[in-house]
């Protein structure tokens, strides 16, 4: 497709209101998942940290560049190696494999799909122009 060229296209009223329908009811499922999909997340890291430790201390002994560092106002030592391995079987880290939104985030996107709904039940014309449909097409 060349550049600066537009797309002409006419979709019906009622699929984009559908759609966008759709597109609220998925945010507002990830908003009230999303505190339970941060819990888990957090117990999986969680359990990765005490995985990847153990890791650690079982492979010290290929460990390299040791540094140290003692805070005597706090009676901490901390330590800090390298371990160089080709291996690659240690633990993974897990992932979110969800999207995290913040409160005026989510609060934002809501206003705007409920305001763009809205708006299109509103009129009377049975197709939507490119245009609007550009406006409201990061919401589907």
């Amino acid at each position: 497709m060349a550049r600066g060229k537009a797309i002409s296209v006419k979709i019906p009223t009622e699929r984009v209101i559908k759609a966008l329908e759709a597109s609220l009811a998925t945010l507002e499922v990830n908003w009230t998942s999303q505190e339970e999909n941060e819990a888990k997340y957090n117990k999986a890291h969680e359990a990765w940290r005490k995985e990847i430790g153990q890791w650690a201390i079982d492979h010290f002994s290929k460990a390299e560049n040791l540094r140290t560092s003692y805070r005597s106002w706090n009676s901490t030592l901390n330590v800090d190696f390298d371990i160089i391995t080709k291996e690659g079987n240690f633990p993974t880290e897990p992932e979110r494999n969800y999207t995290t939104l913040h409160k005026h985030e989510y609060e934002n996107q809501k206003e705007e799909i409920s305001n763009a709904i809205r708006i299109l039940k509103m009129t009377d014309e049975e197709v939507v122009n490119t245009s609007t449909y550009n406006a409201v097409a990061r919401y589907l």
